[in-house]
Order: structure tokens, then C-alpha cells, then sequence
């Protein structure tokens, strides 16, 4: 019998826009993390060092995509990002500490929440491009007419 909420996320994965993947893994390192404080205040090595294991493999998924020759100085600050949180969480690996770890998890939720602002500003996008190729635009939605502003992206 498969749980419940192991089905709800292969469910949310399943169909997801690239910039939703990026945003569930980084909801993953998030989670790990969290794991991993509750792991040091137990005193569980094994817990501790499974998460931070599996933590370090998200943010090879992270990584491994990146664009160096498209994505420019994005690319390579996400790269940066990436290599520190790595080096951090070797870090706590041999030396524990619920400062560092807490300090990782707010600067993931920040650029978690920056990921998560492209996520609406894509899914915006297509709602308005589906919306204006069946001649109808959703409530919320502003008309192309009405939007001082239009820029089209290509991605």
C-alpha cells in the first residue's frame, strides 16, 4: 500500500513545469535540514548523517542542470550558492551545530521563495496565454490590452 503523502508528491511531480521541480527540491533540502536539527538534538549521528547525505544529493539535482553558457551570472551565483551549502553541510557534519544548520535553512527559504515568485510569474503566463488564445482572460488576470506593460518571454 503506498502512503499517502509519498503518493501526493510523486502526483506533484508528475506533470511539473521545470521551475516546480526546482521549487520541490529545494523544499526537500528544507526538509532534510529540519531533520537533520532534530538529529542533533537527539544526539543522532546515523539520522544526522543520512539526511545531510541525501541533502548533498538534492543539491546535486540542483546543480547538475545549471547553464553556464546561457544562464550567465545567474548560473554561476546558483553554482556558488550550491558549492557553499555543500562545504556548510560537510561542516556540520563533523561539527554539529544548530546556529549553522538554522542559518542554512533561512538563506534555502529565501532563495526558495525567490524561485517561487518565478513559479507564479510563469504559471501566470501560460494562465494569460491560454486565456487570450481562447479569447477569455481569468478573473485576477489583467487583459493584454489593459497591461501597460507586456513584455514577452521566451523560455
Amino acid at each position: 500500500m503506498t502512503n499517502p503523502r509519498t503518493a501526493y508528491r510523486e502526483n506533484d511531480v508528475r506533470g511539473a513545469t521545470a521551475v516546480r521541480l526546482v521549487v520541490l527540491l529545494y523544499e526537500q533540502l528544507v526538509q532534510d535540514l529540519r531533520h537533520d536539527l532534530q538529529a542533533i538534538e537527539q544526539n543522532d549521528i546515523e539520522l544526522r548523517t543520512k539526511r545531510i547525505n541525501h541533502a548533498i544529493l538534492v543539491i546535486g539535482h540542483l546543480q547538475s542542470p545549471l547553464d553556464f553558457a546561457n544562464g550567465g551570472k545567474v548560473a554561476q551565483d546558483l553554482n556558488h550558492f550550491y558549492n557553499v551549502l555543500r562545504q556548510n553541510l560537510v561542516q556540520v557534519q563533523f561539527h554539529p551545530s544548530r546556529a549553522g544548520l538554522s542559518q542554512q535553512i533561512t538563506d534555502l527559504l529565501a532563495v526558495r521563495e525567490a524561485w517561487t515568485e518565478v513559479e507564479r510569474a510563469e504559471t501566470s503566463s501560460i494562465a494569460t496565454a491560454v486565456a487570450t488564445s481562447s479569447g477569455t482572460v481569468p478573473s485576477g488576470a489583467a487583459s493584454p490590452e489593459s497591461d501597460p506593460v507586456r513584455v514577452d518571454w521566451k523560455g
